[in-house]
Protein backbone atom coordinates (compact mmCIF):
# COMPACT_ATOMS: atom_id res chain seq x y z
CA UNK A 1 0.00 0.00 0.00
CA UNK A 2 0.82 3.82 -0.24
CA UNK A 3 0.99 6.09 2.75
CA UNK A 4 1.67 9.50 2.04
CA UNK A 5 4.14 11.32 4.84
CA UNK A 6 2.48 13.25 7.26
CA UNK A 7 3.05 14.07 11.15
CA UNK A 8 2.66 10.98 13.04
CA UNK A 9 3.47 8.44 10.54
CA UNK A 10 4.92 5.57 12.20
CA UNK A 11 1.94 5.60 14.47
CA UNK A 12 -0.26 5.46 11.32
CA UNK A 13 1.79 3.00 9.37
CA UNK A 14 1.38 0.41 12.45
CA UNK A 15 -1.91 1.03 13.10
CA UNK A 16 -2.58 -0.16 9.22
CA UNK A 17 -0.15 -3.51 10.06
CA UNK A 18 2.96 -1.98 8.27
CA UNK A 19 6.19 -3.70 8.71
CA UNK A 20 8.59 -2.16 6.20
CA UNK A 21 8.37 1.17 5.14
CA UNK A 22 10.06 1.70 1.88
CA UNK A 23 11.09 5.11 0.86
CA UNK A 24 11.40 6.33 -2.46
CA UNK A 25 12.27 9.09 -4.55
CA UNK A 26 9.03 11.17 -3.68
CA UNK A 27 10.80 11.53 -0.31
CA UNK A 28 13.64 13.67 -1.31
CA UNK A 29 12.14 16.71 0.05
CA UNK A 30 12.32 15.01 3.69
CA UNK A 31 16.08 14.53 3.20
CA UNK A 32 16.86 17.34 5.96
CA UNK A 33 15.53 15.66 7.71
CA UNK A 34 15.63 12.03 7.36
CA UNK A 35 17.62 11.01 10.77
CA UNK A 36 14.29 11.92 12.90
CA UNK A 37 12.35 9.75 10.52
CA UNK A 38 14.62 7.06 10.79
CA UNK A 39 14.70 7.22 14.34
CA UNK A 40 10.73 7.95 14.51
CA UNK A 41 10.21 4.25 12.30
CA UNK A 42 12.28 2.71 14.13
CA UNK A 43 11.12 3.64 18.03
CA UNK A 44 8.20 1.56 16.36
CA UNK A 45 9.96 -1.23 15.56
CA UNK A 46 9.55 -0.97 11.78
CA UNK A 47 11.48 -1.47 8.83
CA UNK A 48 12.65 0.98 6.14
CA UNK A 49 13.94 0.16 3.22
CA UNK A 50 14.89 3.21 0.46
CA UNK A 51 15.51 3.21 -2.92
CA UNK A 52 18.91 3.80 -3.32
CA UNK A 53 18.56 6.83 -4.99
CA UNK A 54 16.41 8.54 -2.29
CA UNK A 55 18.38 10.39 0.13
CA UNK A 56 22.07 10.01 1.86
CA UNK A 57 22.04 7.38 4.26
CA UNK A 58 25.49 7.50 5.15
CA UNK A 59 26.43 6.74 8.91
CA UNK A 60 23.40 3.82 8.96
CA UNK A 61 24.31 0.25 8.74
CA UNK A 62 22.90 -0.64 5.37
CA UNK A 63 21.84 -3.83 3.62
CA UNK A 64 20.51 -4.41 -0.04
CA UNK A 65 17.80 -6.42 -0.72
CA UNK A 66 14.71 -7.43 -3.04
CA UNK A 67 11.40 -5.90 -2.37
CA UNK A 68 8.60 -7.25 -4.38
CA UNK A 69 10.61 -7.12 -7.16
CA UNK A 70 12.52 -3.82 -6.17
CA UNK A 71 15.93 -3.63 -5.40
CA UNK A 72 16.15 -1.34 -2.00
CA UNK A 73 18.41 -0.92 0.77
CA UNK A 74 17.13 -1.60 3.92
CA UNK A 75 18.61 1.06 7.36
CA UNK A 76 19.22 -0.11 10.71
CA UNK A 77 19.99 1.61 13.95
CA UNK A 78 21.15 -1.03 15.62
CA UNK A 79 21.49 1.51 18.94
CA UNK A 80 18.32 1.41 18.95
CA UNK A 81 17.59 -2.30 19.09
CA UNK A 82 14.79 -4.26 21.09
CA UNK A 83 17.70 -5.83 22.79
CA UNK A 84 19.64 -2.33 23.23
CA UNK A 85 16.38 -0.58 24.96
CA UNK A 86 16.10 -4.04 27.39
CA UNK A 87 19.41 -3.35 28.51
CA UNK A 88 19.11 0.28 28.85
CA UNK A 89 15.61 -0.09 31.19
CA UNK A 90 17.44 -2.76 33.06
CA UNK A 91 20.06 -0.24 33.75
CA UNK A 92 17.66 2.69 34.77
CA UNK A 93 15.93 0.14 37.00
CA UNK A 94 19.26 -1.08 38.72
CA UNK A 95 20.49 2.36 39.16
CA UNK A 96 17.56 3.93 40.20
CA UNK A 97 16.89 1.29 43.07
CA UNK A 98 20.31 1.79 44.19
CA UNK A 99 19.97 5.45 44.46
CA UNK A 100 16.62 5.67 46.36
CA UNK A 101 18.48 2.84 48.65
CA UNK A 102 21.39 4.70 49.28
CA UNK A 103 20.16 7.85 49.55
CA UNK A 104 17.25 7.43 51.95
CA UNK A 105 19.78 8.64 54.20
CA UNK A 106 19.39 12.24 52.90
CA UNK A 107 15.98 11.81 51.22
CA UNK A 108 13.98 11.53 54.75
CA UNK A 109 15.90 14.03 56.57
CA UNK A 110 15.08 16.64 53.34
CA UNK A 111 11.63 15.50 53.51
CA UNK A 112 11.12 16.11 57.18
CA UNK A 113 13.09 20.04 56.88
CA UNK A 114 10.90 21.03 53.83
CA UNK A 115 7.72 20.28 56.13
CA UNK A 116 8.66 21.84 59.01
CA UNK A 117 9.99 24.90 56.65
CA UNK A 118 6.85 26.38 56.25
CA UNK A 119 4.25 23.39 56.28
CA UNK A 120 4.04 23.08 52.71
CA UNK A 121 3.73 20.01 50.65
CA UNK A 122 6.89 18.11 50.58
CA UNK A 123 6.96 17.48 46.74
CA UNK A 124 6.87 19.48 43.89
CA UNK A 125 4.96 17.99 40.77
CA UNK A 126 4.97 19.32 37.49
CA UNK A 127 3.36 18.51 33.97
CA UNK A 128 6.17 17.31 31.53
CA UNK A 129 6.57 15.40 28.14
CA UNK A 130 7.76 12.11 27.57
CA UNK A 131 8.50 10.04 24.98
CA UNK A 132 6.45 10.37 21.75
CA UNK A 133 4.60 12.88 23.78
CA UNK A 134 2.93 11.45 26.48
CA UNK A 135 2.84 13.73 29.53
CA UNK A 136 3.43 12.69 32.96
CA UNK A 137 3.98 14.09 36.60
CA UNK A 138 7.32 15.13 36.99
CA UNK A 139 8.01 14.73 41.28
CA UNK A 140 10.51 16.63 42.87
CA UNK A 141 11.75 17.79 46.24
CA UNK A 142 9.73 20.79 46.69
CA UNK A 143 12.71 23.72 46.81
CA UNK A 144 10.18 26.86 46.32
CA UNK A 145 7.87 28.76 48.17
CA UNK A 146 3.99 27.35 47.86
CA UNK A 147 3.15 29.52 45.48
CA UNK A 148 6.13 30.10 43.60
CA UNK A 149 4.52 29.48 39.88
CA UNK A 150 1.92 32.67 40.92
CA UNK A 151 4.60 34.62 41.24
CA UNK A 152 7.08 33.48 38.41
CA UNK A 153 4.86 35.74 35.53
CA UNK A 154 5.82 39.06 37.74
CA UNK A 155 9.44 38.17 38.04
CA UNK A 156 9.77 36.85 34.58
CA UNK A 157 8.99 40.22 33.27
CA UNK A 158 10.96 42.05 35.37
CA UNK A 159 14.36 39.74 34.36
CA UNK A 160 13.26 40.48 30.99
CA UNK A 161 11.74 37.11 30.73
CA UNK A 162 8.85 37.34 29.45
CA UNK A 163 7.30 34.59 27.34
CA UNK A 164 10.00 32.23 27.84
CA UNK A 165 9.60 28.24 28.92
CA UNK A 166 12.13 27.81 31.09
CA UNK A 167 12.13 30.60 33.49
CA UNK A 168 15.96 30.85 35.41
CA UNK A 169 17.73 33.53 37.91
CA UNK A 170 20.14 33.86 39.96
CA UNK A 171 19.08 34.56 43.78
CA UNK A 172 15.15 34.01 42.69
CA UNK A 173 13.52 34.88 45.94
CA UNK A 174 11.24 32.35 45.70
CA UNK A 175 13.70 29.35 46.50
CA UNK A 176 13.74 29.00 50.07
CA UNK A 177 16.78 28.74 52.60
CA UNK A 178 16.30 24.81 52.45
CA UNK A 179 15.56 24.80 48.47
CA UNK A 180 18.83 26.54 47.87
CA UNK A 181 20.93 23.98 50.00
CA UNK A 182 19.04 20.83 47.99
CA UNK A 183 19.54 22.38 44.43
CA UNK A 184 23.34 23.29 45.15
CA UNK A 185 23.75 19.68 45.69
CA UNK A 186 21.00 18.24 43.26
CA UNK A 187 19.10 16.63 45.75
CA UNK A 188 15.95 18.12 45.07
CA UNK A 189 16.08 15.74 42.05
CA UNK A 190 16.21 12.45 43.73
CA UNK A 191 12.56 11.77 44.06
CA UNK A 192 12.94 11.56 39.97
CA UNK A 193 14.30 7.94 40.58
CA UNK A 194 10.96 7.18 41.22
CA UNK A 195 9.84 8.51 37.64
CA UNK A 196 12.48 6.19 36.33
CA UNK A 197 10.82 2.99 38.44
CA UNK A 198 7.48 4.09 36.63
CA UNK A 199 9.05 3.83 33.14
CA UNK A 200 8.00 8.04 32.64
CA UNK A 201 11.97 8.76 32.61
CA UNK A 202 15.25 7.27 32.40
CA UNK A 203 18.64 7.64 34.32
CA UNK A 204 20.05 9.70 31.45
CA UNK A 205 18.19 11.32 28.93
CA UNK A 206 16.86 14.88 26.72
CA UNK A 207 15.52 17.38 29.62
CA UNK A 208 12.01 16.51 30.08
CA UNK A 209 10.26 19.44 28.44
CA UNK A 210 7.47 21.35 29.60
CA UNK A 211 4.02 21.52 26.95
CA UNK A 212 4.39 25.08 25.89
CA UNK A 213 7.79 23.95 25.20
CA UNK A 214 6.92 20.80 22.87
CA UNK A 215 4.21 23.04 21.00
CA UNK A 216 7.03 24.88 19.67
CA UNK A 217 9.11 22.17 18.14
CA UNK A 218 10.11 21.98 14.62
CA UNK A 219 10.76 18.23 13.51
CA UNK A 220 14.84 18.34 14.28
CA UNK A 221 14.26 19.33 17.75
CA UNK A 222 10.90 16.45 17.73
CA UNK A 223 13.77 13.75 17.53
CA UNK A 224 14.40 14.15 21.68
CA UNK A 225 10.73 13.28 22.07
CA UNK A 226 11.58 9.87 20.40
CA UNK A 227 13.31 8.50 23.74
CA UNK A 228 12.18 9.13 27.61
CA UNK A 229 13.76 12.03 28.91
CA UNK A 230 16.05 11.56 31.70
CA UNK A 231 17.38 12.66 35.56
CA UNK A 232 20.50 13.94 33.77
CA UNK A 233 21.94 14.17 30.26
CA UNK A 234 24.27 16.02 27.98
CA UNK A 235 22.34 19.46 29.36
CA UNK A 236 23.51 18.55 33.33
CA UNK A 237 27.12 18.03 32.40
CA UNK A 238 27.23 20.93 30.32
CA UNK A 239 25.95 23.59 32.34
CA UNK A 240 22.73 23.19 33.16
CA UNK A 241 20.96 26.65 34.04
CA UNK A 242 23.78 28.41 31.90
CA UNK A 243 22.72 27.30 28.87
CA UNK A 244 20.55 28.35 26.43
CA UNK A 245 17.27 27.12 25.47
CA UNK A 246 18.91 26.46 21.98
CA UNK A 247 21.78 24.71 23.33
CA UNK A 248 20.00 23.28 25.81
CA UNK A 249 17.89 21.14 22.88
CA UNK A 250 20.81 21.05 20.18
CA UNK A 251 22.97 18.92 23.18
CA UNK A 252 19.77 16.57 23.50
CA UNK A 253 19.32 15.75 19.72
CA UNK A 254 23.02 15.37 19.31
CA UNK A 255 22.45 12.74 22.37
CA UNK A 256 19.24 10.82 20.61
CA UNK A 257 21.25 10.67 17.40
CA UNK A 258 24.42 9.03 18.92
CA UNK A 259 23.19 6.96 21.88
CA UNK A 260 24.97 4.27 23.40
CA UNK A 261 25.10 2.56 26.33
CA UNK A 262 28.44 3.33 27.09
CA UNK A 263 27.98 7.07 26.41
CA UNK A 264 25.08 6.73 29.23
CA UNK A 265 27.48 5.62 31.96
CA UNK A 266 29.85 7.93 30.69
CA UNK A 267 27.37 10.91 31.23
CA UNK A 268 26.12 9.24 34.15
CA UNK A 269 30.04 9.54 35.98
CA UNK A 270 30.19 13.56 34.36
CA UNK A 271 26.85 14.31 36.56
CA UNK A 272 28.63 13.16 39.48
CA UNK A 273 31.53 15.55 38.88
CA UNK A 274 28.62 18.45 37.93
CA UNK A 275 26.99 17.87 40.87
CA UNK A 276 29.91 18.17 43.49
CA UNK A 277 30.85 21.18 41.66
CA UNK A 278 27.62 22.91 41.51
CA UNK A 279 28.16 23.46 38.06
CA UNK A 280 25.41 25.71 36.25
CA UNK A 281 23.00 25.01 39.41
CA UNK A 282 20.73 27.52 40.80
Amino acid sequence: MTLPYCKNFAERAVAVGVQTVMVTDVMQRFSDNFNTFVLDLESMNLEIAVVTSAVDVSGHETNIRVLQGTTVMTISLTQYSPWAMCKKRAFDIVVSLIALLVSAIVSVPVAIAIKLTDGGPIFYMQTRVGRRGKTFKMIKFRSMVVNADKMKAELAEENGQKGRFIFKMKDDPRVTKMGKFIRKFSIDELPQFLNVLKGDMSVVGPRPPLPEEVAQYDQTYATRMLVKPGITGPWQVSGRSNLSREESESLDVSYVQNWSMLGDIVLLFRTVGAVVTHKGAY
